[in-house]
Parts: C-alpha cells; structure tokens; sequence
C-alpha cells in the first residue's frame, strides 16, 4: 500500500497570531440549573462547554420556529421567497392558537413583516403564513422541516407543525438546538438581525420582544423563548463578547426570569473560563502540494474559518496534522478535496475538516504532461 504523503504542521508556524504563553486556569463545576435539559456550545468551533440531558428529547415550544427560519431563510436564499413578496393571509393561518402577531384573513403580507411577526411577536399565524408561502401547506413544510433537519444532524428532533404546537411526535434536543441556533447565526447573518430587535408593531399592536437578556445584557443579540404549560419555559441566547460567540440553550425552566437567570450564567460561566481562537482562515494558503502534470507547486486551503476551544491557557498546546492524498494528478476541480486536516489538543481532536486547492488545477504543457505520466509509472 503506498503510503500517505504526511505533513506535519505545529500551529506557531501557521497561524497570523501568537497565542498567549500561560498556564491553564481550574476550570470549576458549572453553575446549578433548574431545567430539564441544558447546553453550552461555542458557535464558531462547535465544542460544547457543558451540558446535562442535552441529547434527551423534550417538547420544544415556539423553539420550533428556529427550524422553520432556517427553512424560511433557505428559500430566501435560493430565491424562491423574496422579502418583499406578498404572501395571502389563508383562513388556516388567521385561526393559529396561542400567540399571534394579529394579521387578517385574506390580506396580503409581505414575508419580511411576516419573518418580524415569527420572530419578534412569535407569533403562529406569521409563522403558518410563512410555511405555507414556501410548501403549499404545513403539513408539507413540516415535512421539509424534517428533511433540513436530517441533513443538519439533528438527531434527537422531529417537527409536526411550523410554530411548536403540542404533539407527541413533535420534539427537540437542547443540543440539537444549540446546533441549528448556530447555523442560523453562520449561515444567515443578514437575517439573524431580527433576532436582537427590542418591538415589533403591526395592525397598530406593538408587542415586545420576549427574550428578557437583549435588555439584561448588552452582549446578548439573540435568539429566541418558548412556552407551554408541558415545555415550560424556554430559550436559546446567544451572545458575542471579543470575538467570541456562544449560545445557551435551556429547556424546561420554572418562569420566564429562571430561564433568563439560568442562561445568564451558563453565558458567564463559558466565556469566563473558555477562550476562542480563529486558527486558519478560509482560502489562506497553509501549505503548497506536489502535484503530476504541472510545474508549479499548488497552494491548499482550507473553506471555512478554522477555530479552536478550550478552557482557558490551553490553546497553546494546539497543533496541526496535514495529510495529502498520495499521486495529485491534474486536472483538479476546485471543489475536490485533495486531504484533509487534524487540529489536536494533546490527543483531542478538536476539528478534522478537508482542504482543497486554491483553485481549479488544469494540466499543463504536453511536455509536462508527458515527463509526468511516465514519473507515475515508477510512483
């Protein structure tokens, strides 16, 4: 078997930065939290901090209508709904149970009043409008739902409804949560605004947004409560301080000040005694390859922004582990992954992602091309 081409890297060498050379803090036991099921994750790297019955499933409220933003936000992006499109008002939507953001059967509404109604107002009619704009009905958006979700790794969930009615088959995770909460604050910046906006009037009814930490503390932008009398109380929140960004989910609480209570200090705890660090950035150059078929060396890159987690002092310890496909033969498509790369805190893998050429490798010259196909014969 041939073996693997190997590069070893230590992340002094790559990186933009130096990290700061002291000893790693204690890192004490997390605060107590009254809720049936909690988590901590760091948004940009993915590693959760603390959690406890994270992965039990449990009913989610109006939780549910994160997964329907993400569905929303997708069709938005692909172009089938557009913000100023007018979406009619249908009597199933009019009739929605719970809270509502107050529209009419048989208006129109436009989609980004409606997103404002769901988010802001949580409310059930814009949230049913939505779904019927983007399927046709809700039953088919739940089913939607549950394909995004699927294709997410969102194990523990499965959605019956587009606003969070009770159902027996309708249930979440915390960390399946804590996951899609992420995703929309990645891949949807542009729309993730809505989720730090204090009001939202329509029909001449201003309601407040319900999630209490925007107003406790300054670094909190989102993202979204839940309630029934079977779910308790509930939210997701999110908050970015000096470049890091981490979301709490707490599923299950007493009142809504127990949930904000217990999300503020779940967000203390992990941006006390946890760092951040952005460790490659997407399209930079780490390292260059060999590649049969062309002269020059090509450059490997990584898509996305590489970041890394740990408590506090140990980032020091972060290393990386490069490994390119044996025999790189051109052409090479842009989107081809050529190896892939470890990141690793002692024997912790933190993140083991792909790379890529910079872009697209086409052959070159006949000679070139001739010298190298009889190298391969012998490779």
């Amino acid at each position: 078997m041939i073996k693997r081409y190997v590069l070893l890297v230590f992340v002094a060498a790559l990186l933009a930065f130096a990290i700061p050379s002291f000893a790693t803090a204690p890192v004490p036991p997390p605060p107590p939290v009254a809720a049936k099921g909690y988590i901590v994750i760091d948004a940009f790297s993915g590693r959760i901090l603390v959690g406890q019955n994270d992965t039990e499933r449990l009913e989610p409220a109006s939780l549910t209508k994160l997964m329907t933003a993400y569905v929303v936000f997708h069709a938005l992006q692909s172009g089938k709904l557009h913000l100023d499109q007018e979406v009619p008002i249908s009597e199933h939507a009019w009739k929605a149970e719970g809270s509502r953001t107050f529209l009419n059967v048989g208006t129109q509404v436009r989609v980004d009043t409606l997103i404002q109604g769901m988010i802001v107002q949580s409310g059930n009619d814009a949230t049913i409008a939505l779904a019927e704009a983007v399927a046709g009905s809700e039953a088919t958006f739940a089913a939607l739902m549950n394909q995004y979700a699927q294709r997410m790794g969102l194990s523990g969930s499965h959605w019956m409804n587009a606003p969070g009615l009770p159902d027996p088959q309708h249930y979440t995770t915390a960390r399946d949560v804590a996951t899609l909460s992420a995703a929309l604050v990645r891949e949807f910046p542009q729309y993730y605004k809505w989720y730090s906006q204090r009001s939202f009037t329509y029909n001449n009814i201003t309601q407040q947004n319900r999630n209490g930490l925007l107003e406790r503390d300054p670094t909190v932008d989102g993202i979204k409560t839940g309630h029934t009398d079977a779910a308790g109380y509930c939210l997701a929140a999110s908050a970015l301080r000096d470049g890091m960004r981490l979301v709490s989910v707490v599923m299950g609480t007493a009142s809504p000040k127990a949930r904000e209570d217990a999300s503020a200090s779940l967000l203390g705890y992990g941006f006390n005694f946890y760092e951040t660090k952005r460790l490659y950035t997407a399209g930079k150059t780490l390292t260059t390859a060999h590649v049969f078929k062309v002269s020059d060396p090509v450059a490997v890159t990584v898509r996305d922004d590489i970041y890394a987690t740990a408590a506090r002092g140990e980032l020091v310890g972060v290393r990386a582990s490069l490994t390119l496909n044996p025999r790189l033969v051109a052409p090479l498509a842009a989107n081809k992954a050529i190896g892939r790369m470890k990141v690793l805190l002692g024997d912790t893998v933190l993140s083991d992602v792909p790379v890529y050429p910079s872009a697209a490798i086409e052959p070159g010259n006949i000679f070139r091309r001739a010298i190298d196909t009889v190298r391969l014969w012998f490779h």
